[in-house]
């Protein structure tokens, strides 16, 4: 019987994890070209015109010659959606730990949680700036309010899903409430959170974007979806792209940092999947 030598299988491993790591750049990135490409040959040869859809060398074009005004823009917006994104995390996990600790306030919380997700932002947008005025916190109330459920309800069901026998057994161990939840709940729910936070980050671009179009705000607190909007209504259509395109930039640095950051905090979760860390 054949056995394998150490050096010879972490090779391997290592083999394996590079060709997976090239793939997962390639794959999207083939992708991406070959999107671009057809986007291209659709703008060039169907007759469409420029201002309703440039091409994608129009578009980069446009971002290198006004590079400085949308750089101003991106900072404006990227300080939103972390801030925003921030108090969005804070607030959407610590209610749905009492919502999960307190099964009254789920009955009576919950629903209107759901429902705050039908509410249209620009019919609060006015009043969130006669309360606050026109800097920067109305648009991070909105941002908060548009993705704080999906934190809210990934942290409900991982405190739901919790083996009840392991809270059980640390209280058998003397172990008061709170650290059985520290201890047992909390750690068991933490994929599920951070699935939801992930979603949020998803989605926090797109409520900075509707912040900044239903809230009136100062020069200062413009940011890129102001840029957008203005461009696109004067007929500036290929840098409202440039500037549509770093927000899709943006999106998906957010989300696959929070990834990175999720194999360091939960990494039991990723060896599970069979993932090399």
């Amino acid at each position: 019987m054949k056995t394998r030598e150490p050096g010879t299988t972490h090779a391997r491993m290592s083999a394996r994890s590079g060709v997976r790591a090239r793939s997962n750049v390639l794959a999207p990135l083939g992708l991406v070209a070959g999107l671009l490409g057809a986007w291209e040959c659709y703008a060039d040869f169907a007759g469409v015109e420029e201002d309703l859809l440039p091409a994608p060398h129009a578009v980069a074009v446009a971002l290198w010659n006004n590079g400085a005004l949308v750089w101003r823009n991106f900072a404006v917006t990227a300080e939103q959606v972390v801030l925003g994104l921030a108090l969005a995390l804070t607030t959407g996990f610590a209610l749905a730990v009492a919502i999960h600790l307190f099964p009254l306030l789920r009955r009576a919380v919950y629903p209107l949680a759901v429902g705050s997700q039908a509410i249209p932002i620009p019919v609060i947008g006015v009043l969130l700036v006669f309360w606050w005025g026109f800097g920067i916190f109305p648009k991070l109330v909105v941002i908060a309010l548009i993705c704080f459920f999906p934190v809210v309800v990934g942290t409900v069901d991982g405190l739901a899903a919790v083996d009840p026998e392991q809270p059980k057994l640390l209280r058998t161990l003397d172990a008061s409430r709170w650290q059985a939840f520290r201890f047992a709940e909390l750690p068991a729910a933490l994929p599920a959170a951070l699935s939801g936070a992930r979603i949020a980050l998803a989605v926090g671009v797109i409520g900075a974007f509707i912040a900044e179009t239903s809230t009136p705000s100062s020069a200062a607190y413009a940011g890129l979806g102001h840029e957008i909007v203005t461009d696109a209504g004067g007929f500036q259509t290929a840098r409202a792209y440039a500037a549509t395109a770093v927000l899709f930039a943006f999106a998906i640095a957010c989300f696959y940092a929070l990834a990175l950051a999720e194999r360091k905090l939960v990494p039991w979760k990723t060896r599970a999947r069979g993932e090399t860390t």
